[in-house]
Formats: structure tokens, sequence, C-alpha cells
């Protein structure tokens, strides 16, 4: 039983981390639709060799730290990011789970929170201004817009009547959608900003901030970066389906409504990158 639980978890995973390389193949051929020019479409067929590529390069490069750095922080930020990511598709609910845990929203919660401290602890640990800089820029984003989707979920869990993802999952005909419409496109707007897409992208503003928090990451260690960013990305869109679209159907058809919901949402986040200009930041400060 043991043994069947950590298969499970490890296919989980793999299944994930191939997923957000596809994600990453989606995002950049429908910007480049968007701003009609050329997409990834030249490796392989129609792309698809393209994310391998991009993570074969990366993780081939040589890892090199600022000599000033605190190296153990530097080095363990990128990565209990990635592990704190991962941690949250433990709560994903299936119709055959492995495990259940019975107050998976607040573990939700819990995790979520802890991404603050990774952020922090790499754009202060690099010594470069540019990286502190950006690193409270997103501290700041982040914990404020964590307080609006808080009151929103709460005003969910309220109708749901249960802190169990598995619980919601199995009793979710009726979405809360149709109950709080101008709540869900709050919600949308929120995780926009909690999750640093455009046009809130502010911990990573390359115009005014050189990179961000990240600037002086390069090589495997910007990869572990980016996977948990994209992770967390994946995993908000999931729990927002989750909670607020209406589900019809048993067993495996509602596994595959839920994934249709999410990839839905996915497309909508790459569509609103490449429509709308990003917000100065006391705009995005103010609007929160």
């Amino acid at each position: 039983m043991i043994f069947s639980g950590i298969l499970g978890s490890f296919f989980v995973f793999v299944m994930v981390l191939i997923s957000i390389s596809f994600f990453t193949l989606l995002e950049r051929k429908v910007l480049g639709y968007i701003q009609l020019r050329k997409g990834p479409n030249k490796v392989g067929i129609i792309g698809l060799l393209q994310p391998f590529s991009d993570a074969l390069k990366l993780f081939r490069k040589e890892l090199s730290t600022p000599t000033v750095s605190n190296l153990i922080c530097f080095i363990m930020s990128p990565v209990i990011s990635l592990v704190l990511a991962l941690l949250l598709w433990f709560i994903y609910p299936r119709s055959s789970p492995i495990f259940f845990v019975s107050f998976g929203i607040l573990l939700f919660f819990c995790v979520s929170s802890l991404r603050v401290y990774c952020t922090l602890g790499a754009g202060w640990s690099s010594n470069s201004k540019y990286s502190l800089l950006g690193a409270l820029r997103g501290v700041a984003q982040t914990i404020s817009y964590e307080v609006s989707i808080a009151l929103i979920l709460l005003r969910c869990l309220v109708v749901k009547g249960r802190l169990r993802f598995i619980f919601i999952y199995f009793n979710s005909y009726l979405g809360c959608f149709f109950l709080f419409i101008p709540l869900f496109f709050v919600w949308f707007t929120t995780t926009l900003a909690e999750t640093n897409r455009t046009p809130f992208d502010f911990a990573e503003g390359e115009s005014e901030l050189v990179r961000g928090f990240n600037t002086e990451y390069r090589g495997s260690t910007f990869a572990l970066i980016f996977i948990a960013e994209y992770l967390n990305i994946l995993v908000i869109r999931l729990f927002r389906a989750l909670i607020f679209m209406p589900f019809f159907s048993l067993g495996v058809l509602k596994d595959i409504v839920l994934i249709m919901y999410t990839l839905f949402f996915s497309f909508v986040f790459i569509w609103v990158r490449g429509r709308f200009p990003r917000f100065r930041y006391d705009q995005l400060i103010g609007l929160t």
C-alpha cells in the first residue's frame, strides 16, 4: 500500500512536470498568433521538441554563483520553492485518491504563504540591490493579494461546507460561479497578481528591475524557479475550476471535465498576457 502510494505520487509529479513543458510551448504558440509572428514551430514536429531542448540547455549550463552571495540560502531558495510547488499537488483531488488530506484547503493556504520566504531568500541572498528590490516588490505583492484570495475562498467554503478538496470534488454539481459571479472575476484578477502574471508581473519587471529577484540566477537554479512558478500557475487554475465551476459527470469523465476547465483557464491567462499592457506598481497596490 505504501509502495503504491509512493509510485502514484511519483507518477503525478512526472506528469505535472511534463505538462509544464508543453504548457510553455502552448504559451509561446498562442502569443505568436496574437502578435502575428512565428512561434516555436521549427524544432521537430510542430515544435514538440522545443521544451525538452530548452530544459537540456538550462540544466547543462555551468552553475555559477555570485562571490559575495549567501551560498546556502542562494542555492536552497529555488529548491525549496520547487518542493513547495510540488507539495500542492499532494492535495489534488482524484477519482481514486492515493491518500486523503482532512484539511486540504488549510494546507493550500499554508504552503502558498510559505512561497513568500523563497522569493525573499532568493533576493536577499544574492547580495544585489536589483535582486533585493525585486524580492521586496514580489513579497509585498504576494502578501497583499493573499488576503483577497483568502476572503473570496472563505465565502465559497461557507457554501461548500467543507475544508476537504476531495469532498468539494465529489459534491460540485452546482459551482460557486453561478452564485458569486462578481467574486469569480475578482478571484481571476487576484490570481493573476498572486502568480506574477501579466499585467501584474512586477516581481520580474525587466524594464525597471533588470530582471527581478532572480537577476543573479542562471542555468539549473533559474530553471527550478521557472518550473516552480509554472507549477503554482497550473495548480491555481486547477483549484479555481474545482471551487467555482460545476461538474455534471461522474468517475473518469469528471476528471476529464476538470482538465478541460483547467486548460480553458490556462488559455485565458495566456490571452490576457498577449492582450493587456502592464500596470504601474502603485496601481497594483492600489487595486488590492
